[in-house]
């Protein structure tokens, strides 16, 4: 199925909708005033592959420190673009913090929380205007939990005299996709170009998101970001948020995704952007990062070495995107196999660029590793996990081209 035809946004150096790949983005939870936390999330997310990353602006504090968090960052090299998250108060503040509203490279609002009555618009058109005069992109954000009130309290009460009236499920459904295109719709008479907005409309479940984002993409052509808001903790987020997405992305919906998780205790902040880099590259949207094909087990590997070995070949190949994605092209693209036995273990190693089929219960103590499906070694003895990580690095030296090379060429 084609894609849903938007509007191109741009976003600091990253374009989203039109034809532009889908964009993945994350947000820190950290207290935007504390600038170092701040700062250190933003890179790990942008290290992890976030292309956009937002942060909470909701107090004179958090709006203040915006530049020192510029400064920061642009120091140590990084450029990811920085969207500003406003509630409430977003017309105080980006008006009084001028230096943070020029620097921000898009602004989101609710306008579910803009205000009530008369004040809700002039809110709403002073956001528009400060947007308007620094030349940034509007995501209008719609919530579940905190739509038009008054909005939704029309609808239903509309409902409620129709002669055959409809679940308030699906009432709930129109209001919110209402509250984003009426609100979208305000922005452009306002002067701001459709070409500057990103609408959304966040649910905490999957048939809602996807019948809301069908909704949406029948009825304009802004570009969308997607995500369920409190999608969990664990595998009942990641399971919903991959349904979800996966369905509406099939479908050619989408220009942008979140995976809104609830870190576990332990938990890193950039599983978010790991876990939506998956549900695009399981859909052959897009490549990030070397994929690894890996045996489940069976009662014919009864070791568990295959597993370890999985494991620090899965983050091995995570830690060396940070640079490998700036230094080779069509890295990313590589496929990599760690296999557990001799049934399917030579088969899939040779379907991979680079694989190896470690011994099973009761077989020989012997590795074959397979390059591009020809058998190029077999690895013994006790050094297999790093023996096998030097060939993969060594593959990705010998087989993919320097980017500065390219670039010299030209």
């Amino acid at each position: 199925m084609g894609r849903h035809q938007t509007h191109a946004v741009q976003v600091g150096h990253i374009t989203l909708g039109g034809n532009a790949p889908v964009v993945v983005q994350s947000m820190t939870d950290t207290d935007t005033a504390d600038v170092n936390r701040t700062v250190d999330q933003i890179k790990l997310l942008a290290d992890a592959g976030s292309e956009l990353v937002r942060v909470t602006v909701n107090t004179e504090e958090a709006a203040a420190a915006i530049p020192e968090i510029y400064k920061r960052l642009e120091a140590d090299g990084y450029t990811v673009p920085i969207v500003g998250d406003f509630h409430y108060n977003g017309h105080t503040l980006l008006t009084k913090y001028d230096e943070t509203a020029r620097l921000l490279a898009k602004y989101r609002i609710n306008p579910g929380n803009v205000g009530f009555g008369n004040k809700k618009d002039d809110r709403f058109n002073t956001m528009i205007d400060v947007a308007i005069k620094y030349d940034k992109p509007v995501r209008i954000g719609v919530n579940w939990g905190s739509l038009d009130k008054e909005l939704a309290t029309r609808l239903m009460d509309e409902n409620a005299n129709a002669e055959n009236p409809k679940p308030s499920e699906e009432i709930l459904q129109e209001a919110l996709v209402l509250s984003a295109l009426t609100s979208a719709d305000a922005a452009v008479k306002r002067g701001l170009g459709a070409d500057k907005i990103v609408i959304s409309c966040k649910v905490s479940r999957v048939q809602a998101l996807i019948s809301v984002y069908q909704k949406l993409a029948e009825r304009s052509k802004y570009a969308l970001h997607l995500g369920l808001t409190e999608a969990g903790m664990g595998s009942k987020g990641i399971v919903a948020s991959s349904v979800a997405m996966g369905i509406l992305l099939q479908q050619g919906i989408g220009n942008t995704i979140r995976t809104s998780l609830t870190p576990e205790p332990t938990g890193s902040r950039d599983r978010e952007v790991i876990v939506s880099q998956q549900i695009l590259q399981a859909l052959d949207v897009r490549s990030f990062s070397p994929e690894v094909t890996a045996c489940p087990g069976c009662g014919r590997t009864t070791s568990t070495f295959f597993r370890v070995l999985t494991d620090e070949v899965d983050a091995f190949l995570r830690q060396k995107m940070m640079n490998w994605r700036h230094e080779f092209v069509g890295v990313e693209d590589m496929k990599v196999a760690v296999m557990g036995c001799i049934v399917n273990g030579p088969g899939e190693s040779k379907h991979a660029n680079i694989g190896i089929s470690l011994p099973g219960t009761g077989e020989a103590p012997s590795a074959p590793v397979f390059v591009d499906g020809e058998k190029v070694t077999t690895l013994k003895g006790g050094n297999i996990t790093e023996e096998y990580k030097q060939m993969i690095e060594d593959y990705v030296a010998k087989t993919y081209s320097r980017r500065d090379d390219m670039i010299a060429s030209q």
